[in-house]
């Protein structure tokens, strides 16, 4: 397994598997990131891929003291199962 990368010029973070990328999607204004969709390959599924690649973007966030607004579905119930990330929500 890789590191979770953020590809800024894509607007996405990024996790690649044998080839197949893992990407959330996100906009970005100020010190307010706005996860907006998650997407895991099928090869992917199951394999708690996207929450492996939801925390690793959310410790680079923190990193980088941004504010969450959790848009998308997988994101919101990611911080909602892993309280210790509430706080980067506002």
């Amino acid at each position: 397994m890789t590191d979770i990368v953020d590809n800024n010029a894509a607007r996405r973070y990024e996790l690649d598997i044998d080839g197949h990328i893992a990407a959330a999607y996100y906009e970005l204004s100020g010190n307010v990131i706005t996860f907006t969709h998650t997407e895991v390959p099928t090869e992917l599924g199951g394999k708690g891929i996207g929450s492996k690649l939801v925390k690793g973007a959310l410790d680079q966030v923190r990193a980088r003291g941004l504010r969450v607004v959790a848009q998308c579905p997988f994101v919101k119930a990611c911080i909602g199962k892993h309280p210790d990330y509430a706080d980067l929500v506002g």
